[in-house]
C-alpha cells in the first residue's frame, strides 16, 4: 500500500520543543506572560505594526475587534460568501446581520463591486478575508470604506507570508487577525493574533481580552466592562516564538511547494492561486480550480485522491448554503467554484516524490 499523504501538518523542530519545555518548566508566577509578550513583539516586527495582542484563536481576535468597533444588534457586516464559518460566527455572536456577497473568479476573494452595492445605512464593517493566502483588492476596499465611513477588517488567518504592495496582509485595514492553528504556516497548536495601528482600538481590545479590566485600572480584580477570555497560553506562545524565528524559512518552503505544483500542473485546464503584479502570495493552501469545460467535479477529485491514499480537502462551501443562513445562489462564483475544486496537500515536509504523486492524479483524472 502506498504511504499516506496528509493535506497538512506543522513543521516542528527542536527549537519549538526547547521553548515549550522552558515555558512548562519555568513560565509561571512572574514569568507567566514572558513568552506571550515576546511572541507579540516578534509578530509586530514581522508585520510592521504598532500593536499586537496574542489570542486563543483568530475567531476570538475577530470577536473582540468587532466588539470594540461597537458592532451589535441591528448592524450589518459585509463579507464574502466563500469563507469558513469562523469568520461569520463572531458577527452572529454580536447580534449583527451578515451580508454575503460574491467573490472574484480569479482570487476567490471578496468582490469590491458587490461590496459597494451591498452597503446600507446599517453597514458597520466590511471583512476582507485573504483566502488560502490569496490577497483581496485592498486598495479598492479601503477606498470604498473611506467613501462610506466604514472600517475594513482583515481576516488574514490564512495569509502569513502574503504581501500587498509592500504591506503585509493584516496590516492594512482598521485591524487584522491571524490564525496559528495546527494547519497554518506558523502554528501554536491553537492560537491567533489581533493587530492594529490604532492606539484607541488597541487599548479597548486589550481591556476586552482581560475580562474587561482596563490597563490603567489600579484596583485588583476590578472589571471596567464585560470582556472576554481569549488569551493564548504562555506554552503556546513559546512555540510561536520559535516558529517566528523560523518564519522566513517556513514562508519560503510554502512558496517552493506551490511552484513545484505550478510546474507539475502546467498545461492542464485549471487555475491555481494567483499572484498579481505588486503582490506576494504566501501560498498557504495551494488550490486547483478546474475549468468548467473540463467537466471535472469535486466528487471525482475526492474519489481519485482517496484511491491514491491522499487527503482531499474541499474548497469552502458558500456560507449561504449552510442550514443556518438563507441560500443566495445569485453569488454565482461562490456557489460554482467549489464544485470543481480541491485544496492540495502543502505541509512543509512534503517531498518532490509526494508532489509528483499528487500532480499525476490530477493529470490522470483530466485525461480519463
Amino acid at each position: 500500500m502506498k504511504s499516506k499523504i496528509y493535506y497538512t501538518k506543522p513543521s516542528i523542530t527542536e527549537k519549538e520543543v526547547e521553548y515549550a519545555t522552558d515555558a512548562a518548566r519555568n513560565g509561571w508566577g512572574e514569568h507567566c506572560y514572558a513568552y506571550i509578550g515576546r511572541f507579540e513583539d516578534l509578530f509586530k516586527r514581522h508585520l510592521n505594526v504598532k500593536y499586537a495582542i496574542a489570542t486563543s484563536s483568530c475567531t476570538g481576535a475577530l470577536h473582540m475587534g468587532m466588539a470594540a468597533l461597537g458592532i451589535g444588534p441591528g448592524d450589518e457586516v459585509i463579507l464574502a460568501d466563500t469563507n469558513w464559518v469562523a469568520t461569520v460566527a463572531p458577527v452572529i455572536h454580536l447580534g449583527a446581520k451578515p451580508i454575503f456577497v460574491d467573490i472574484l473568479p480569479d482570487t476567490w476573494c471578496i468582490d469590491p463591486f458587490q461590496v459597494e452595492q451591498a452597503i446600507t445605512p446599517n453597514t458597520k464593517a466590511i471583512i476582507a478575508v485573504h483566502i488560502y493566502g490569496n490577497l483581496c483588492e485592498m486598495d479598492e476596499l479601503i477606498a470604498i470604506g473611506e467613501r462610506h465611513g466604514i472600517p475594513i477588517v482583515e481576516d488574514a488567518a490564512e495569509a502569513v507570508g502574503s504581501v500587498y504592495h509592500d504591506k503585509r496582509a493584516g496590516s492594512i485595514g482598521k485591524f487584522g487577525t491571524f490564525s496559528f492553528h495546527g494547519t497554518k504556516t506558523i502554528t501554536t497548536g491553537e492560537g491567533g493574533m489581533f493587530v492594529t495601528n490604532d492606539p484607541v482600538l488597541y487599548n479597548h481590545v486589550l481591556s476586552l481580552s482581560n475580562h474587561g479590566r482596563a490597563q490603567v485600572q489600579s484596583k485588583q480584580f476590578w472589571a471596567d466592562m464585560i470582556g472576554f477570555k481569549y488569551k493564548i497560553s504562555n506554552i503556546q506562545a513559546a512555540i510561536g516564538c520559535a516558529q517566528l524565528e523560523r518564519i522566513d524559512e517556513l514562508i519560503s518552503k510554502k512558496r517552493t511547494i506551490f511552484n513545484l505544483y505550478k510546474n507539475g500542473l502546467s498545461g492542464l485546464p485549471l487555475q491555481l492561486n494567483p499572484e498579481k503584479k505588486g503582490t506576494i502570495n504566501g501560498f498557504w493552501m495551494p488550490t486547483v480550480v478546474f475549468d468548467q469545460e473540463a467537466g471535472i467535479t469535486r466528487g471525482q477529485l475526492i474519489d481519485a485522491f482517496s484511491q491514491e491514499h491522499i487527503d482531499a480537502r474541499v474548497f469552502f462551501w458558500p456560507l449561504s448554503s449552510l442550514d443556518m443562513f438563507k441560500a443566495n445562489e445569485s453569488n454565482h462564483n461562490a456557489w460554482d467554484i467549489p464544485n470543481r475544486s480541491i485544496n492540495l496537500p502543502s505541509y512543509h515536509d512534503l517531498s518532490i516524490m509526494d508532489i509528483d504523486r499528487i500532480t499525476k492524479v490530477l493529470g490522470d483524472i483530466q485525461r480519463s
